[in-house]
């Protein structure tokens, strides 16, 4: 079974306030299959920890959705199997950039999605962590 996606929407419907257009929707329904559970990611290397040189949203979120995608296919998946998203940013005025980014990696998979905007992160220089969640099918 393919995850079943509930309810799909896009973000330039639902803010069209905002420069948004990233695919998600209000359920994913998942049978069986293999449940990857990943470490909120952050705009550092996975090989060697080393941080992302720049102080760019949308660069950071790059990193971060590029660390997510090699997790996911290191577990045996793709992007596809992607059903869920915790994003935490630290300044309001830099979601649009980081969900810009964010949309480019999600087209057409409509995973749910929160975003959170905390006071910071583990390291001072980081604008953007996101958790994720992915489910091989059977």
């Amino acid at each position: 079974m393919t995850h079943k996606r509930i309810r799909k929407f896009n973000t330039k419907d639902t803010y069209p306030e905002q420069n948004l257009d990233n695919d998600l929707c209000q359920a994913v329904v998942t049978k069986g299959g293999k449940t990857i559970w990943l470490r909120g990611q952050c705009p550092q290397n996975l090989d060697d920890a080393v941080n992302l040189d720049s102080n760019d949203p949308a660069e950071q979120t790059h990193k971060v959705m590029q660390n997510i995608e090699q997790l996911i296919k290191e577990a045996g998946g793709e992007m596809k199997h992607l059903v869920k998203i915790v994003v935490y940013i630290t300044d309001i005025k830099n979601r649009e950039a980081i969900y810009r980014t964010i949309g480019q990696y999600t087209k057409g998979i409509y995973p749910v999605s929160t975003g959170l905007v905390v006071c910071a992160l583990a390291r001072p220089e980081w604008l953007v962590e996101i958790d994720a969640t992915a489910v091989i099918p059977e």
